[in-house]
């Protein structure tokens, strides 16, 4: 899965993909990667600046199963988007370091480092995560309100991941031409059931699985 981002000026975010920048990239269909039927449809959009990489993430959906509201908590527990990028994939062997962000309906989020060897994880909060270091984010609700397990038609997710929040590592502030590994995930809770979709659809539903991240290529 390869992917030309777009690049752009900077702008607000609103949640709700309104701004006029998003009209250049074009939406890519996130897959069902959970066995069964799909149940709800899922795309998103990538675009960058010199200061960052924008996400938006489409989600069809029916219940908003989501009760923290506490950043920076087990948000991937309930309804949830996923980032992971992977500026520094060109290390070999079984040890790898990459960027983990997620955000849920209620515009909770959680922004972790993780080391991953062989299979073996675990996330590291950011430190000094504020300032041009912090993640911008926001979401909206459609046909419902944003509030915990609420009904709904649907929800979206923006974010802006700032590069100097990843600096230290390699290729963390990306020219043209640029590689990056990457994928975009999200999981949802509906009717006792758990669905995950995968712009890298070849992950399934091992979102940690770096050997099958999508590539991101700057224009």
């Amino acid at each position: 899965m390869e992917l030309t981002v777009i690049r752009s000026e900077d702008f607000d975010l609103t949640g709700d993909g309104s701004a006029v920048a998003w009209q250049q990239a074009e939406w890519q269909v996130m897959r069902h990667v959970t066995e069964g039927p799909e149940p709800y449809e899922t795309k998103c959009k990538v675009l960058y600046s010199d200061k960052g990489l924008y996400v938006l993430v489409h989600c069809e959906d029916r219940h908003l199963t989501c009760t923290i509201t506490e950043d920076m908590a087990n948000i991937f527990q309930e309804d949830v988007v996923e980032i992971f990028v992977d500026p520094g994939h060109a290390q070999s062997g079984e040890q790898r370091v990459y960027f983990e962000y997620e955000l849920s309906p209620l515009n909770v989020e959680l922004a972790v480092m993780v080391p991953n060897h062989a299979g073996i994880f675990h996330g590291w909060l950011p430190w000094n995560y504020d300032g041009d270091r912090k993640v911008r984010h926001a979401t909206s609700i459609i046909g419902g309100e944003r509030k915990r397990m609420a009904t709904c038609e649907g929800w979206q997710a923006e974010c802006f991941i700032p590069f100097a929040l990843l600096k230290g590592l390699a290729n963390a502030e990306p020219s043209s031409g640029t590689r990056w590994r990457a994928n975009i995930y999200r999981i949802d809770h509906d009717n006792g059931t758990i669905n995950h979709w995968a712009w890298s659809p070849e992950t399934g539903s091992g979102f940690h699985d770096f050997r099958n991240f999508g590539t991101l290529v700057f224009e």
